[in-house]
């Protein structure tokens, strides 16, 4: 089979912008090869004849077509314990302060999104486990979220090689893990029970709304890759799944100041974060 022949102008921009329609996601000249090397690898993989054929295939969602293009395009480095700050922060400041509107027993809700393939849900659980004293008094639920529908299959199957361990001591990766082999680990079946994971756009109110409202959202390292307005239409989303007082965590790089004045920013020991205020207009 002949080598699909690069991608022409036109059809780089045609790609960038179905892929912006869909996902929100922003791709430029810049970013040419890897765009490209991507739809070549599509195309490949369904048969397509030419970009042309592909681009047919891929408007009519062909054998789910759509969640492999877009799957093709995310971005999942991470690692346990990553921004490690933040999750002083998180036991040191927001859930305390969560927790004093709580009567004990009610429901925590924390969601990481996006969740890539799980490290920041199951660092989120084993932190609290480690560094929470009240964890058993309340119901904590944690939701990991992405568009990529692979790395959810592999955050809910819970198996993780060196890199992704090389964060934890290894106390910590006795107590919560399960050797396969030389090179990789799964982790507890109870934590792997303890998170759900769901598929989900931040740009589409009609995905992030029925997740209902959150105490504390992660939403690190996404809404850079956004233009302005995808990164507003994302803010409102975000602000819409807080709870009335609730916090959201961005990436080091990443401001909610300069997205969007929802929200206010609170400066902890460990880290700012950004706050939904309080319905009686309180922070």
């Amino acid at each position: 089979m002949n080598e699909p022949q690069p991608v022409t102008a036109q059809e780089f921009r045609r790609l960038c912008e179905f892929l912006y329609r869909r996902t929100g996601l922003v791709f430029t000249e810049a970013k040419r090869y890897y765009v490209e090397r991507r739809v070549i690898d599509r195309i490949e993989a369904t048969g397509a004849i030419s970009f042309a054929d592909y681009f047919a295939l891929l408007r009519s969602d062909v054998r789910g077509e759509i969640e492999q293009f877009i799957n093709a395009f995310t971005v999942n480095e991470t690692y346990f314990y990553r921004e490690d700050h933040q999750l002083r922060c998180l036991t040191n400041d927001l859930l305390p302060e969560r927790t004093q509107l709580k009567a004990r027993g009610q429901t925590i809700r924390i969601w990481s999104v996006p969740c890539a393939t799980g490290e920041e849900p199951y660092s989120i659980a084993i932190w609290l486990l480690e560094n929470w004293p009240e964890v058993d008094g309340y119901d904590v639920e944690i939701v990991g979220s992405d568009i990529d529908t692979r790395v959810l299959q592999a955050a809910a199957a819970g198996v993780f090689g060196k890199r992704a361990l090389m964060r934890l001591s290894e106390d910590l990766i006795a107590k919560y893990f399960v050797p396969l082999d030389e090179d990789r680990w799964t982790i507890l079946d109870d934590l792997k029970a303890s998170i759900r994971f769901t598929p989900v756009n931040l740009v589409e109110s009609g995905e992030t709304r029925p997740h209902g409202q959150f105490d504390v959202i992660f939403c690190r390292n996404v809404l850079i890759y956004f233009d302005d307005a995808s990164r507003r239409m994302a803010a409102e989303n975000l602000y819409e799944t807080l709870a009335p007082g609730g916090f959201i965590c961005l990436g080091h790089t990443e401001s909610m100041s300069r997205i969007s004045s929802l929200f206010e920013a609170r400066r902890f020991g460990d880290a700012i974060v950004y706050q939904r205020p309080r319905e009686d207009g309180h922070a």
